[in-house]
């Protein structure tokens, strides 16, 4: 087991499911929390990039002998995640009733899309699904273009695993003033649209409009975009702030009034955007990175999957390291006292984790 970490000693047992649930499950283990994982004994058990850190078991939960150990493992557990749509786990009687029965110090942290209750509680859906609903994906992309789909980062990863892990660490320490555990309901619409807050507070004040491609943040503007090069690689630009933007009309050569208040003047983004991307052609992705080497003007490489290892800030940092086989990012963020880490754990049993966390 884990022995170093900030979260070392805290006690997570998860349900096995897909996406942001094991996604937080991996980064509490990272930090050095102790993660049991409960896999579907008539399934085979999922292994992917993110199911390192913990150990796994195989249950079957059709079996009332199966539910008892769980609910023996909750007895002796700081934090349940769970991922399934709302009632599932009360037919399986694994439910918030039961497990806090056992345990009243338990957070018991469920991950859906819809959320515990609503309309849509109880439908189906993926990532792209949430965050249509919450306003993020109609508002990504380009002018006259559909929306873009930005990966499964907003739902999945940001308004969802991370939203969850937020809530988690809220109720634990609610948890060390009253000594009660709680429910989370953490809801893949609920964290995409609180990512939104700016956009639409912004939108509801008419400092944002609602066509895509035309604002300041989401490529309408000339000067927080991504430009292709001689060679077919991509810069990105973002200065935003006056300093900035001088930098970086120097390096291009951007003289004339026409330029002097271009960044306020909306109307004219499309003409000027023209006119730097004419420019960005004329010369290859590792001319223009030399061109503003050490230059203050938010110009940067934009890189592919396979180049982000060798970037020599990347390398420095130590961003990319070899796991099991492939390569993974490392732990975020850095603690400078009990760093977590990158790791895996060896197979254990049962009954041997339940001696531990003194389960009957």
């Amino acid at each position: 087991m884990y022995v170093t970490g900030p979260l070392a000693g805290l006690r997570v047992l998860e349900m096995a499911g897909m996406g942001p649930g094991p996604f937080a499950a991996m980064l509490l283990a990272d930090m050095g929390a102790d993660v049991v994982r409960i896999d579907r004994a008539d399934r085979e058990a999922r292994v992917g990039p993110t199911d390192r850190g913990r150990c796994r078991i195989a249950v079957d939960l059709k079996q009332p002998s199966g539910v008892e150990r769980v609910l023996q493992l909750a007895a002796g557990a700081d934090v349940l995640i769970e991922g399934f749509r709302p009632g599932t786990m009360e037919r399986l009687g694994l439910g918030p009733d039961e497990c806090l029965g056992r345990n009243e110090k338990l957070i018991y942290a469920r991950m859906t899309g819809w959320g515990q209750s609503g309309p849509l509680a109880r439908s189906v859906g993926h990532d792209i699904n949430y965050i249509s609903i919450a306003g993020a994906l109609g508002a990504i992309g380009r002018t006259d273009e559909p929306p873009t789909v930005p990966l499964n980062l907003v739902g999945d990863y940001g308004g969802g695993a991370m939203y969850l892990l937020y809530g988690i660490m809220c109720a634990l320490f609610e948890r060390s003033r009253s000594g009660r555990g709680q429910v989370v309901d953490a809801a893949m619409v609920d964290g995409a649209a609180s990512l939104m807050t700016t956009f639409h507070w912004n939108r509801s004040v008419g400092r944002h409009s609602d066509r895509r491609g035309t604002n300041r943040l989401d490529s309408g503007a000339f000067f927080y975009d991504v430009y292709e090069t001689a060679d077919g690689g991509f810069m990105a630009v973002g200065c935003i702030e006056p300093q900035f933007y001088r930098a970086f009309r120097e390096v291009l050569g951007l003289e004339g009034p026409e330029w002097d208040n271009a960044q306020a003047d909306v109307e004219s983004w499309p003409e000027r955007k023209k006119e730097i991307a004419a420019l960005f052609r004329t010369r290859t992705r590792e001319q223009w990175c030399n061109a503003f080497d050490g230059v203050d003007a938010c110009v940067t490489p934009v890189l592919s999957l396979d180049e982000v290892p060798g970037h020599e800030h990347n390398r420095h940092r130590e961003l990319i390291q070899e796991f099991a086989g492939g390569l993974v990012p490392g732990v975020a963020p850095r603690l400078s006292r009990t760093p977590g880490a990158v790791a895996d754990r060896a197979p254990a049993e049962l009954d041997d984790i339940l001696a531990e966390w003194g389960g009957s």
